[in-house]
């Protein structure tokens, strides 16, 4: 939307409803001492109204202020006004963080679904609520705006409701009307909305945002919470088709992507064609293009942040973010241990409503280190005071910048390696001895100290079957100890003599730990898998071992007996020929048995140069890279 906005409210409201209009000064004279007020969230934060309120501070004791995320000013948050103003925040902003964790305000932990329940049962009766709204249309409604959330409910439900009637305020569509008999006093301001500008996005936030998005399928919706990590999410999201917008805020950010073409919400469930959210967080160009398009849907939190209704939606992806995770999966959201810093706002809500959507996928996404690197926050056991949001039952997806760790179902041991090889190189080996020492894993696991490694993106690929069947490659994991075990135990005694040239009844973890704990430079493992119930399953693994000083590798691979055939041998090798050129190595060498006939075509049609000679009953290749 560009030019002048067109006027979409009635333009002699201030006459008609003469008998409501008030200064903000005569407005907040309304105010008694000890009652409790709402104040509206974010970026919507009447500001004249509160600056009024706090300029009646000498007149006033024991004023509850209530809200939950705010921008701007917060001149009631003073360890001088303590005995006159005190903070009750849902979640926590910057403006009051100081004063809560002085012990000088307080905090109310509680899922953003929960709240509009406690003003309407009369849990948290409010005495008052000021907020802000569009000037009245024709009908005497008045559009929330860029803040819906838990205002309207706010509003319902308290004895007084003072509203800034602002003309610079969009007019959003949704559910977020009130007609102005609901309100009780009007105070006409006419000034710029608070404005926040688009943070900037680092290199490791980019590449968490990469992660994230590469889970987000082709039709999702998709939920994003607050904070720099799931709007850089939206960076990856521009070539995806025919995504839908379920969230509780956005930002400028969502600009970009709409106008890619990306977001269409065609197949959203609930809501198809809407964008649908509970409030914004922007600058003036996002106010402008939201002001009375129909594209968008502002509806309460009781309706966005409802886990029922987030279930409903197909393919939901939730993106939240955390402060610290556990080795088993416990995740800490709103605390700095005993320090409490944002809230627990719509993580749950989301993370539980996606967890139970068809094809649903909750995400939990974190750097995986603070200040500067010199902390861990994928940790052995959550900081002392520390509080868990969603809890190691609820988590599925962990995302850093070095990856993805599933965990839903999954053991205490398969949790830790997981969040283990996710996490900063530097700490890997020290979250090894405290996982070992705190029993999550095995003794034996000592073994593998330093080995711990992520294969790197790029060793990434499919390949489709002549019956469509899509088969994807990718680097080897420490979390695929189990898989590997599973692939070993389903391989005929045949295809285990032809691969390991010797009868093998069981696999050791010894061995194991040799597939899966490799440096993926000159140890270089790849595995071909299908989807399953419990995330994938492996059907093959290709192999190759570097001699530095012939800066030649020796090849390996195995298929799984019912895949065998099929072409994935032959695809396998070539992934692995285009790896190991990449790196500069110059062929591949190779050891198959005289009766192992398909392996051998395997390594002749592979395109390279192919010698080969016979000892005894085995065939040595050696293949040149062309």
């Amino acid at each position: 939307m560009s030019g002048a906005r067109a006027i979409t409210y009635d333009p002699q409201w201030q006459q008609k409803y003469q008998g409501f209009i008030a200064t903000a000064a005569e407005a907040a004279a309304q105010i008694k001492p000890g009652q409790r007020v709402f104040i509206g969230t974010g970026c919507a934060q009447p500001l004249e109204l509160v600056r009024a309120l706090a300029a009646r501070a000498g007149e006033l004791a024991d004023i509850e202020i209530l809200h939950l995320l705010t921008f701007g000013d917060a001149p009631y948050a003073y360890k001088e006004l303590a005995a006159h103003f005190s903070v009750n925040s849902f979640f926590i902003a910057e403006n009051v963080r100081d004063i809560i964790q002085k012990g000088l305000g307080d905090y109310t932990p509680i899922m953003l679904s929960d709240i509009p329940r406690l003003f309407s049962s009369g849990q948290l009766p409010l005495d008052a609520a000021l907020i802000q709204v569009t000037p009245p249309d024709e009908r005497g409604m008045c559009s929330l705006g860029i803040s819906v959330d838990i205002v309207k409910s706010a509003a319902q439900n308290a004895s007084l409701v003072i509203a800034q009637v602002n003309p610079q305020m969009p007019r959003t569509l949704g559910d977020s009307f009130l007609h102005v008999n609901d309100m009780d006093i009007l105070v006409p301001v006419d000034a710029p909305l608070l404005e926040v500008k688009p943070t900037e996005i680092n290199e490791v936030t980019r590449r968490i945002g990469e992660n994230v998005a590469s889970l987000v399928e082709d039709g999702a919706t998709v939920e994003l919470g607050i904070g720099k990590i799931p709007h850089a999410v939206l960076e990856f999201l521009k070539s995806k088709k025919d995504l839908g917008i379920h969230t509780e805020m956005f930002t400028d950010a969502l600009l970009d992507m709409i106008a890619s073409g990306a977001i269409t919400g065609a197949r959203k469930t609930l809501d198809r064609g809407k964008i649908v959210a509970s409030f914004c967080l922007g600058t003036k160009k996002l106010y402008d293009f939201i002001d009375n398009n129909p594209l968008f849907s502002f509806r309460p939190t009781e309706y966005v942040n409802d886990p029922y209704l987030i279930s409903q939606q197909h393919k939901m992806v939730a993106i939240n973010v955390a402060l610290e995770v556990d080795l088993t999966g416990q995740v800490c959201a709103d605390s700095l241990g005993t320090k409490f810093f944002s809230g627990i706002g719509g993580q749950v809500d989301f993370n539980r409503g996606a967890a139970r959507a068809p094809d649903g996928r909750p995400i939990i996404a974190l750097p995986s280190t603070a200040k500067d690197g010199r902390i861990s926050r994928i940790v052995a056991q959550l900081s002392p005071g520390a509080g868990v949001v969603t809890t190691r039952g609820d988590v599925h997806y962990v995302v850093t910048e070095y990856g993805v760790a599933y965990l839903h179902g999954k053991t205490v041991q398969e949790r830790a390696l997981a969040l283990i090889s996710i996490a900063h190189p530097d700490f890997r080996e020290q979250l090894l001895r405290e996982a070992i020492q705190a029993k999550y894993l095995r003794q034996e696991m000592a073994d593998v100290t330093g080995k711990i490694r992520v294969g790197p993106q790029e060793l990434r690929t499919s390949y489709v079957l002549d019956d469509g069947t899509q088969v994807m490659f990718r680097s080897i994991r420490p979390t695929d100890e189990s898989r590997v075990k599973d692939l070993f135990y389903a391989l005929s005694q045949e295809t285990i003599y032809y691969r390991f040239m010797r009868n093998l009844k069981q696999i050791p973890h010894k061995q194991i730990h040799e597939f899966v704990y490799i440096d993926h430079r000159q140890d270089v493992a790849i595995v071909a898998t299908l989807p399953a119930a419990h995330g994938e399953e492996i059907i093959a693994i290709g192999r190759y071992y570097l001699n530095p000083q012939a800066n030649r590798a020796e090849v390996a691979f195995v298929v799984r007996d019912a895949w065998q055939n099929r072409g994935i041998g032959t695809a396998l090798l070539r992934f692995l020929i285009s790896t190991a050129k990449r790196s500069g190595i110059v062929g591949f060498t190779a050891e198959v048995l005289r009766t192992n006939k398909p392996m051998q075509t395997v390594f002749q049609r592979s395109g390279c140069k192919v010698e080969s000679h016979l000892e005894g009953e085995v065939f040595s290749f050696k293949l040149d890279f062309v």
